[in-house]
């Protein structure tokens, strides 16, 4: 059964940013990005052509669906155009476009796309970032609510950070090469309300969480680099923070009662046992400064890591690594990947006591892990799957997904005792709830699937490259406007 004390921080989190149903998925991973939702009669098998209620062909976007009353909203892409997409909940014809304003174009990692990160909607507006823009905000009806430029941005793989909504703002945090910072602005009126630097953010698109501490306000949770961040969502002060996370963050912190989540991977040489010692830059120029220019090029330094990694070092992409740049690579390499279990709350630097228990056996680099019915679920990308006892951090079991060998950038998520996994390939897997990785069933949609699926009302939503599918036990029936939803037998 789910504890008491997370069902309990589900009902305070969904009160926290308004008009939000526990039916909704209203967010990045669903209810305060926990992946969870609570709701039964899901299907325990799918494929394009089994418990379909509905499919809807839309334009590409890793963008993942949000549900927020009778609408589902998406992101996408259409040539140079950026899209928002409305669309109905129980049909899935399409409501409205709307096309954002473009004049930039992000530089972006052959896995991403200029429209991935996922909306937010509160049940009356939806709440829209595209990198090449900003922020955005339309009714449910479609009219523009406002608009708020922001950037342009600077992170190696382009930016792939969600909003999400807390009391009455928007929160994001956009962390980059450089000039790093966490920002809310007004629902209202899209208007800035504070912004904080994050100086040691280097890159990552982790998506914050919201937490409330007994008697205090609410607190927005934003991992980056070596260190979690929690800002006070009035001020935009830090109250409390841990250090010890590796220099890339990903994935979405999951709180459970008074423990936070979170896990981190940036490369193979950050696990345990794999780190190499990176040379003073001093040493490293009397021993690789061939030209004698004070600098590193990459063609001058050992084949290796420390080749391989320099264009991700190389900051300000002049070709070579300054006494700073240098200094960032040794604190890159020398962070630890890991999954970690924090005690939640505190003021100031907590690092010391906050450590609950840490877990560094093949971690994830992009899907968040899940907490579940007393299990923690972490997929990593190459496929192999932990489940892991939240009390202590011991793993129950560890081994690929039989019949499911792919790469993973999805998250998983949880609903009905079933836990579902999307592979890029389109490979859907639904696993019976518990430590023993019991397989329901794997299907194939035949298509890349990047986005994180959805739950809500015994309903499964799937977004892959080109199809959004509605996959439920219920039959579907012919819209009265003439769309017609495809429907199984019986």
């Amino acid at each position: 059964m789910i504890s008491e004390m997370m069902l309990r921080s589900a009902f305070v989190l969904i009160t926290l940013s308004g008009a939000v149903s526990a039916a909704d998925w209203p967010r990045f991973r669903g209810p305060n990005g926990s992946g969870v939702a609570e709701t039964s009669g899901l299907p325990d098998s799918i494929a394009p052509d089994k418990h379909v209620v509905w499919k809807t062909a839309l334009p590409p976007g890793h963008s993942s669906p949000v549900i927020s009353g009778d609408h589902i909203f998406v992101t996408a892409f259409d040539g140079d155009k950026l899209l928002t997409i409305a669309l109905d909940r129980g049909s899935g014809r399409i409501l409205w476009r709307r096309e954002a304003p473009r004049d930039r174009r992000e530089k972006l990692d052959s896995q991403n796309s200029p429209a991935s990160p996922t909306p937010a909607a509160d049940g009356r507006n939806v709440y829209i970032f595209f990198p090449d823009y900003g922020l955005l905000s339309y009714t449910f009806d479609g009219a523009d609510r406002w608009r708020t430029r922001l950037g342009p941005f600077d992170n190696m793989y382009g930016m792939g950070v969600s909003p999400i909504l807390a009391g009455d703002k928007v929160v994001l945090i956009c962390d980059q090469s450089h000039d790093s910072f966490a920002a809310a602005f007004s629902q209202a009126d899209g208007k800035q309300v504070w912004k904080t630097p994050r100086p040691e953010a280097l890159s990552g698109h982790s998506t914050p969480t919201v937490y409330r501490p007994q008697g205090g306000g609410i607190q927005v949770i934003a991992p980056g680099s070596y260190r979690m961040d929690v800002y006070d969502l009035e001020t935009g002060n830090s109250m409390w923070w841990v250090n010890g996370l590796p220099s890339e963050m990903k994935s979405v912190p999951v709180v459970d009662g008074d423990t936070v989540y979170i896990n981190g991977f940036n490369t193979p040489f950050n696990d345990p046992g794999r780190h190499i010692e990176i040379p003073s830059f001093a040493d490293a120029l009397a021993k690789y400064d061939s030209n004698r220019d004070g600098a590193l090029q990459q063609a001058e330094l050992p084949e290796g890591p420390m080749r391989a990694y320099f264009p991700f070092e190389d900051v300000n992409q002049d070709g070579k690594l300054d006494a700073a740049e240098w200094k960032s690579f040794q604190a890159v390499m020398a962070a630890e990947n890991g999954l970690l279990a924090l005690r939640a709350g505190g003021a100031g630097d907590v690092t010391a006591t906050a450590l609950r228990w840490k877990y560094q056996q093949k971690i994830p680099q992009l899907p968040s892990m899940l907490i579940y019915r007393g299990v923690i679920y972490m997929i990593n990308d190459g496929g192999i799957l932990t489940t892991i006892d939240p009390a202590n951090g011991q793993a129950f079991k560890q081994g690929r997904l039989r019949g499911a060998i792919d790469k993973y950038y999805a998250s998983p998520v949880a609903a009905d005792g079933k836990i579902f996994f999307v592979g890029n390939s389109g490979v859907v897997t639904i696993l019976k709830a518990g430590p023993e990785q019991e397989i329901l069933s794997v299907g194939q949609l035949n298509d890349d699937c990047f986005a994180t699926p959805a739950i809500a009302d015994g309903r499964v939503y799937i977004r892959t490259r080109g199809m959004l599918y509605c996959f439920g036990l219920e039959k579907a029936t012919a819209d009265a406007r003439g769309w017609t939803p495809i429907s199984r037998t019986l």
